[in-house]
């Protein structure tokens, strides 16, 4: 007995060693960045770019207030505020959309026969095989106003001046739906394909209608799929960077460039690293409930 429990030990030392490299990297790469933000988001910036190795919350406090130049009064100033909440409006739209595009999509995939699946995923993945970038001005060159859809419009007689696309609100949603729709599409996906449709049979064989058995079968067995899928897709678009910038035109600011703004030109690196910092709090929370989420429809 003594013996089964040494060679037990060893066996369980020997597993921690073999996760070294991972915990290594997760140090060095993910916590060691995320710890120097921070520090930065506490310090006082530097009048060229950097910071000064000086503790101040100045940057966390120019999040919602302006501090007089004159006698360092503070004064509420929602205009981060309001740049966080139109992220944040984005951001749920976005994945609101993604989502109500997704399902029936990825439904349409799992209920294909097994043979054919695999073509599906592969023209679902193709965005994949081009950078964001380009993709990105690619969705500039069909909404601006000589691009295909107004081109279109026009040939055919339903109007006679183009529609205004592109800078807009509207623009900057589409490229971000294009962007991450496949994050969301490719979770459901994974957990539809698992069902037995046949306790779908089953529910019509007991006279329930179409909505009662995607409510009340379909939909809970696939929650797994969806709650993977809506975070994959809103915390991406919640710093989402290039599409906003490109679509938006500069007008339609979210956090994710304002954060590269303070970076760049402003050249005011706490304040940025406030701003990261406060977003990967909301990302960790974000997070969070989807761990606690997942656990309660793994126990239900």
């Amino acid at each position: 007995m003594a013996a089964d429990l040494d060679i037990a030990e060893a066996q369980i030392s020997h597993k921690r060693w073999l996760t070294t490299p991972a915990l290594l990297c997760i140090l060095l790469f993910g916590m060691v960045p995320l710890i120097t933000v921070l520090c930065y988001s506490l310090m006082q910036p530097s009048e060229y770019g950097g910071v000064i190795g000086r503790f101040s919350s100045d940057a966390y406090i120019s999040l919602l207030f302006q501090r007089d130049i004159f006698d360092d009064t503070l004064t509420f100033s929602p205009d981060y505020l309001i740049i966080f909440v139109r992220t944040l409006a984005f951001g749920v739209a976005t994945t609101t959309l993604c989502l109500l595009i997704g399902f029936p999509t990825a439904y349409f995939m799992a209920t294909r026969p097994p043979h054919t699946r695999n073509r599906w995923v592969l023209l679902i993945t193709i965005p994949f095989w081009s950078n964001l970038l380009v993709r990105t001005i690619a969705i500039m060159f069909i909404i601006r106003d000589e691009g295909l859809i107004n081109t279109a419009l026009i040939s055919v007689g339903l109007v006679d001046r183009p529609v205004g696309m592109i800078f807009t609100d509207f623009a900057v949603i589409v490229g971000l739906i294009y962007s991450f729709l496949p994050f969301m599409i490719l979770p459901i996906y994974a957990a539809l394909e698992k069902i037995d449709f046949r306790m779908a049979e089953a529910g019509f064989d007991l006279y329930a209608s179409r909505f009662q058995v995607l409510w009340r079968i379909i939909i809970p067995l696939a929650m797994p799929g969806i709650i993977t899928g809506c975070v994959l897709v809103f915390i991406p678009t919640f710093g989402a960077y290039v599409t906003p910038l490109l679509l938006g035109g500069g007008r339609h600011m979210m956090i994710g460039d304002l954060i590269a703004l303070q970076f760049g030109s402003s050249r005011n690196w706490p304040l940025g690293s406030a701003f990261a910092t406060v977003l990967m709090g909301f990302v960790l929370l974000a997070l969070y409930i989807q761990a606690r989420k997942a656990m309660g429809v793994s126990h239900g």
